[in-house]
């Protein structure tokens, strides 16, 4: 399944529906192959719409001023079969084994993707925190028994930053429900989860970045984002929100302004960018390539 994962945050969707079809076979009654199933088919969405991206969750209003989304039909239905095959299948090792940490950690996944399907796509946040709840009961009752579960961690980090956002009427009724707002604490959650969950890792860690560009963390966000580009290549995501937070320490001369040719030669060197057709450009450029020549490229580039 990590191979399904891998290959879809690199964007590659037929071979991550091919693993996530083979982990089925091998094990026919672990609900997480579909799982995997289903988070390609979410994940697929979220690209083809251009959902993920930090302006959109970089304050309230924005957020709250999001667009309703349709979903493609082939997704919709690949994603809604695989999510009610897992929760079948989970529930059957419920049944067996009460504190089945598989089952657990699927039934947290499955309705936190019911709550993403709700309240990023449809815009029904009540029925969106409706679920948050129940991935959140999930998921605690997981990390009780098994606090290296990190995965789980998605779940509590996004229900506590979700509800903290809200307005003090609406946490209070949301308190009364057993669900707690604690933006901080959600953070550092999904902290945990970008560092250590075994399979949303580069999920969480983006979420984190949208919390580093909505505090101003343009560092942070910026490093968390170049990580990502190198583990996932042909992700566009990646290095676009990383020039969208900023220029490159390396890129800003002793006045403080953007080397807007520096800049550019940068993101070609990333596979993002046509070549400069310029002489000089194209000279940087191989300065660049050499590395070692960082120094006398940004001098350089600042002379020209």
């Amino acid at each position: 399944m990590a191979q399904s994962y891998h290959a879809m945050y690199d964007l590659n969707f037929q071979e991550a529906f091919k693993a996530a079809d083979e982990a089925q076979a091998v094990a026919q009654d672990d609900p997480l192959p579909h799982i995997a199933q289903a988070w390609v088919a979410f994940f697929r969405e979220l690209d083809r719409l251009h959902i993920l991206r930090s302006e959109l969750f970089a304050s309230d209003d924005s957020y709250n001023s999001r667009d309703a989304y349709t979903w493609d039909t082939g997704n919709k239905k690949i994603f809604d079969s695989s999510l009610d095959q897992a929760e079948k299948l989970a529930q059957d090792r419920l049944n067996r084994n009460r504190n089945d940490s598989r089952a657990l950690l699927a039934l947290s996944l499955i309705n936190g993707l019911h709550g993403d399907d709700f309240g990023i796509f449809t815009k029904k946040d009540l029925k969106a925190i409706s679920y948050i709840k129940t991935a959140t009961t999930y998921a605690e009752k997981l990390l009780a028994q098994s606090p290296d579960s990190y995965d789980a961690y998605v779940a509590t980090g996004m229900g506590k930053v979700i509800v903290a956002r809200k307005s003090a009427p609406v946490r209070w009724v949301l308190r009364l429900g057993g669900l707690k707002g604690d933006e901080g604490e959600g953070v550092k959650e999904l902290t945990l989860a970008a560092d250590h969950a075994h399979y949303l890792a580069p999920f969480a860690r983006l979420l984190v970045v949208f919390e580093d560009v909505r505090f101003k963390n343009t560092d942070d966000a910026r490093k968390r984002l170049e990580d990502l580009h190198q583990q996932f290549p042909n992700n566009h995501l990646f290095i676009e929100e990383a020039e969208q937070a900023g220029p490159h320490i390396s890129d800003v001369g002793p006045s403080g302004q953007l080397n807007s040719r520096l800049q550019s030669c940068r993101w070609a060197l990333a596979g993002q960018r046509r070549l400069p057709a310029n002489p000089v450009a194209s000279i940087l450029l191989q300065f660049e390539l050499r590395g070692p020549f960082e120094t006398a490229f940004v001098d350089f580039a600042q002379l020209s």
